[in-house]
């Protein structure tokens, strides 16, 4: 019989954790699993590239309600005579607006949107919260299953949350899975209790289907230097870092066009802070892309900017790609990038980043040697991390 999954992540909009989920999905073996896939939000850029034999949930009713600008949903609550609902929906409100920290306020507001999600009946035989926070406490509180698995995708420290909130929660799930050793050291440390749930699963990336996907024709600014960074546009990626490097490099006379793949709440900020440097030309928001691949094989460098990561989806990608890459130092840098070896670490501020990205763009021969040594890597171990899937399988205690 199929043993039946459930994964929780609120959409699969564009970003590293719902990239690795589509990646996990389309390794599974549907022979021997029956899996569905529960999204707050039915959307995102991914939800096309999700094997058909996965079943997507869509939350509706209730939470479409509840999600409504304020005094739309509490009227509509009101008009229901779901009184309880329509206050839950006043106190969510009231605490998102006082609570400055976006990852506490979802903490403190869990309380009220929990009332408008439905308790899921259908027996599980493991349920995954594939996302820090909302979505592992949906399947704590909402979600009938045998076993309770929880993903936390960043460095924990980092995220700014309440560990007293998050530890009843990880109290009840069989297992507590991350991205990196350093991120399962923090996990470790902050909640020495439940150190031994802790697994480490590395995200699932592709070699083959990059490769191939990378050869798509794309139209790029050919005559100057490319660099490319990809995330979502907020203060974690450090984009508005790069933009102050990217100001240095030009006031040096330094050419080159910076594509940023990704998109979020910081656009319009950034949009400020390029017309403002006159980098119009020269650092270009891009958008989505569903298939960035081509754009890291056009790249002269990749560079990664970020405050803090759990283990970076895109380095591997560009890893796999055999592209030099420049990358701040943050806490799990060293997971992915050997200095000088495979890549440059830099210091986590605009000066150290344009010095390295200037040292890496002077020196041809540099790039090619760091290009040379992803070449070796790929040769004596898989960049490719299909075989993920077997510690996914021994987590769920499951010899499929």
């Amino acid at each position: 019989m199929k043993k039946k999954l459930l994964f929780v992540i609120p959409s699969l909009e564009a970003g590293g954790a719902e990239k690795s989920l589509v990646n996990l999905l389309n390794t599974i073996n549907f022979e021997r699993h029956e899996v569905d896939v529960l999204l707050f939000k039915n959307a995102g850029l991914f939800l096309r590239l999700v094997p058909k034999e996965v079943r997507i949930i869509a939350l509706e009713d209730d939470y479409t309600t509840f999600t409504q600008p304020f005094f739309s949903s509490v009227t509509n609550f009101a008009k229901q005579g779901k009184m309880r609902l329509a206050l839950s929906r006043l106190a969510f409100t009231v605490k998102n607006s006082t609570i400055k920290n976006n990852g506490m306020a979802e903490q403190q507001s869990w309380s009220n949107i929990v009332k408008s999600f439905p308790k899921i009946t259908k027996h599980y035989d493991a349920a995954i919260g594939f996302l820090e926070k909302s979505s592992i406490y949906f399947v704590v509180d909402c979600v009938n299953a045998s076993k309770k698995i929880g993903f936390i995708h960043n460095d924990y420290k980092k995220l700014n949350l309440n560990a007293q909130f998050d530890l009843p929660y990880f109290k009840k799930l069989d297992a507590i899975v991350t991205v990196s050793e350093e991120c399962k050291s923090v996990l470790q440390d902050v909640f020495p209790s439940q150190k031994d749930k802790v697994n480490v699963l590395y995200n699932i990336v592709s070699e083959s289907l990059i490769k191939e996907m990378a050869e798509e024709k794309i139209s790029v600014i050919q005559d100057k230097p490319i660099l490319l960074s990809i995330g979502r546009l907020h203060p974690q990626k450090g984009f508005d870092t790069a933009i102050e490097a990217a100001k240095l490099l030009l006031d040096k006379g330094i050419d080159f066009v910076w594509y940023i793949i990704g998109e979020g709440a910081e656009r319009s900020l950034l949009e400020k802070m390029i017309t403002e440097r006159q980098l119009q030309k020269n650092f270009l928001l891009l958008g989505l892309k569903e298939n960035p691949y081509p754009y890291i094989k056009a790249a002269t460098l990749v560079v990664q900017p970020s405050r803090y990561e759990g283990k970076s989806i895109a380095i591997d990608e560009a890893k796999i790609l055999q592209k030099p890459i420049v990358v701040t130092n943050f806490s799990t840098a060293k997971d992915q990038i050997h200095h000088l070896k495979n890549g440059i670490i830099t210091v986590s501020n605009a000066e150290s980043l344009a010095a390295g990205i200037e040292s890496l763009l002077s020196n041809p021969i540099l790039q090619k040697e760091l290009s040379l040594h992803l070449s070796e890597e790929l040769q004596a171990r898989k960049s490719g991390t299909e075989s993920e899937i077997d510690i996914f399988y021994q987590i769920l205690n499951d010899e499929s």
